[in-house]
């Protein structure tokens, strides 16, 4: 083994757009190669009280992105006296990423409301473009030489399940079903669920454990032992 061989690192992570607000979801894993360095990780971090950024790819450049991003925020609100927009937002880290693309392994989403354009998904990927989207997801690997996507099967997905004008209970039922369907097929995907709703009411963040999601396919439901796996009967396909 390659100890200086560069490592893939992958994730999944979501941004869906609904009727008052947005919903953001991502996995927990952070994967370092064939190596799971943390099963637990928070990928859904915090820019300002109504703006969340989605992290994806190299797990230090996401981090120093975002708080470089939140350290321009602060001096932002405090000039303005209000809080800064989700474009405001958007658009500082495209500028940190782009002006460092040669450096930055990172695909990022940034999604929450403000009062002027209601809730906002931007998308972020590598090289530092912007781009506006209803939804967003990426189920993403990298490496310092291949970017590439694990996503097919999600495109599919949501073209058939989303749809405009969704509620709150809709859009987040589609983000738990994506990411969960994504950890189904993506080893670089898996752990648990966070997700983050973002309205006028404020902000909501939800917890889904491993053993609680759905199954999709011939994946094998928890078991607490190898006797329960050898006895316990295939589970049925999980209907969309």
């Amino acid at each position: 083994m390659d100890l200086n061989a560069p490592h893939t690192m992958g994730t999944t992570i979501i941004g869906v757009t609904y009727n008052g607000g947005v919903v953001l979801g991502a996995d927990s894993r952070t994967s370092t190669g064939m190596y799971v360095a943390n099963r637990a990780s928070d990928k859904i971090t915090q820019l300002t009280d109504n703006v969340y950024i989605c992290r994806s790819g190299s797990a230090a450049d996401s981090q120093i992105v975002s708080d470089y991003v939140r350290y321009f925020l602060h001096q932002h609100t405090i000039q303005l006296g209000q809080p800064a927009t989700v474009k405001v937002a958007a658009n500082l880290v495209r500028l940190v990423s782009y002006n460092n693309k040669n450096m930055l392994e990172t695909g990022l989403i940034v999604g929450g409301w403000d009062k002027y354009e209601g809730g906002k998904i931007y998308a972020i990927p590598l090289g530092g473009t912007i781009i506006e989207q209803p939804f967003c997801y990426w189920s993403l690997i990298t490496s310092p030489f291949i970017t590439g996507s694990g996503s097919t099967y999600l495109y599919g997905f949501f073209d058939q399940a989303w749809k405009e004008g969704m509620t709150k209970d809709e859009a987040e039922q589609l983000v738990v079903k994506a990411v969960s369907l994504a950890i189904a097929r993506d080893g670089a995907s898996g752990g648990v669920i966070r997700t983050v709703i973002i309205n006028s009411e404020g902000v909501t963040r939800n917890f889904y454990p491993g053993d609680s999601l759905p199954l999709w396919h011939e994946e094998l439901p928890p078991q607490n032992s190898l006797l329960e796996l050898l006895h316990s009967s295939s589970p049925e396909p999980m209907n969309v």
